[in-house]
């Protein structure tokens, strides 16, 4: 038999466009520095100096189509409740059926940890496979033990060749498949190292054929590069029905999990959970957690209320206004959008008539979130005005509302949700967009005064005067 004959081609992570050389700029999506180097064995050639394909037969198939009304839709049925009502609610209401996950997130924020844990909740009344290609299974052992998992009915396999994996699958059929990682996963016919492109790509099309065939649910760890995003080739995102983004700074405990792609439900809720000793802990009421240890009578924080989902959340909003000892100020955001803080202190200067041009600038978000509504454009300016001026915020006070390069403050959606979610912490004073204000019954919110402010000079002036 004649040996296979191997090639190199680049490969583009965005798009899965393929060059015989390496290019600076991927010639099909435009991405820079996405083409990544594989290995690939050359297809059989024909006397005519054709690819080889298989010949099909006209009108000859296995497939057997089922009558779309005959396919059952039940909830109990088609979802497996996790146990972990966190997660359940990044899921869309449990595990569906055959539905494929992909999880990511930077090395220690939580991944293994979490699975580890769903593994020992579904084990209560079902079968479990744990297939690791990184850990032996000694190690998983001695982490099981430390959670305190039930082990009945979790089954453990350290193997990296998708075959084998994929022919343990179909014989055991369990009811729920964790691999991790994809990266370490190889096929044998595939002539490239484990991580490449193409061995990702064929080991999860791979996974994602057998989880189909069978209904059985199939949770998959992918490591993620320098820049954040899943390592491997972004086709991998796309044949998987959820993809799950751990999120948080590693320092602190607090970690969120985060649904950027959900076929079964929303992408705009979030799971809060604790990091502790004994494994990922749930945050029933993250608004109390994300206020705890706030500063009292300090100026340059005030509390925004972000809608993660169908959830308030409250966040602190801290900045720092220092005179600069540099010709060019510093700017610097954690946890908020860079350029959009460039814009806000923009309209601030033009605006409100607040000069930053000589001070270094510091935005910083409490816990780890990373807040991206613009319902939060209101408290970081007052943040920032707030120690600019060194006036302290109110501690009772909140603020929500979207900013206008006019310096308008214009109307955000779902304010009654937030609104009632800061009377239920505590809070007696918030500052809303005027035009909200005229749709409210603000008999609804007794105990909560309600200040109405056009312009942003206005919301500023109403702490002055409450000060």
């Amino acid at each position: 038999m004649a040996k296979e004959k191997l090639k190199t081609i680049y490969v583009c992570t965005q798009c899965g466009e393929t060059s015989p050389r390496w290019l600076g700029r991927c010639p099909s999506c435009g991405s820079w520095n996405t083409m990544t180097e594989d290995v690939v064995a050359e297809p059989a050639k024909t006397s005519s100096g054709r690819s080889a394909a298989p010949a099909r037969v006209t009108g000859q198939t296995s497939l057997k189509p089922l009558k779309l009304k005959n396919i059952s839709t039940t909830e109990e049925k088609s979802r497996i409740i996790t146990g972990i009502s966190e997660l359940d609610r990044v899921l869309g209401g449990g595990i569906v059926l055959g539905s494929v996950t992909l999880i990511g997130g930077e090395p220690g924020i939580g991944k293994s940890t979490i699975l580890l844990q769903l593994c020992g909740e579904v084990s209560r009344t079902r079968n479990v496979l744990y297939v690791t290609g990184e850990e032996s299974v000694r190690q998983i052992k001695l982490r099981a033990e430390r959670l305190r998992v039930p082990q009945d009915n979790i089954s453990i396999a350290a193997e990296s060749d998708v075959d084998e994996i994929c022919g343990l699958i179909e014989q055991m059929k369990p009811d729920l498949v964790v691999i991790d990682s994809i990266q370490t996963m190889r096929c044998a016919d595939v002539a490239s190292s484990s991580g490449t492109v193409s061995q990702v790509k064929e080991s999860t099309a791979r996974f994602l054929n057998v989880a189909k065939t069978n209904e059985i649910p199939t949770f998959i760890v992918g490591h993620v590069n320098k820049d954040g995003a899943i390592a491997g080739p972004k086709v991998m995102e796309h044949i998987v029905d959820t993809v799950l983004y751990f999120e948080g700074d590693k320092t602190l405990p607090y970690r969120v999990l985060r649904a950027v792609k959900n076929r079964y439900g929303s992408t705009n809720e979030i799971g809060m959970f604790d990091m502790t000793g004994k494994g990922l802990e749930q945050i029933d009421n993250p608004s109390q957690v994300m206020l705890e240890g706030r500063p009292i009578g300090i100026s340059g924080t005030c509390v925004a209320c972000v809608m993660e989902g169908t959830r308030p959340v409250l966040s602190e909003i801290q900045a720092l206004v220092t005179k600069t000892t540099f010709p060019s100020p510093r700017r610097t955001a954690s946890g908020f959008d860079y350029n959009r803080m460039y814009l806000l202190l923009a309209v601030l200067e033009k605006r409100a008539g607040y000069v930053f041009g000589n001070q270094d600038v510091y935005v910083n978000i409490v816990g780890g979130l990373r807040l991206e509504e613009t319902a939060c454009d209101l408290p970081v300016c007052l943040a920032m005005a707030s120690s600019l001026l060194d006036l302290p915020v109110p501690e009772k006070t909140l603020a929500i509302g979207e900013i206008g390069l006019g310096g308008e403050i214009r109307s955000v959606p779902h304010l009654e949700t937030r609104l009632r979610e800061a009377q239920r912490i505590g809070f007696d004073t918030a500052i809303v967009p005027k035009h909200n204000l005229k749709m409210l019954d603000s008999a609804q919110f007794p105990g909560l005064h309600l200040i109405g402010a056009a312009y942003l000079r206005d919301a500023i002036n109403s702490i002055k005067l409450k000060d």
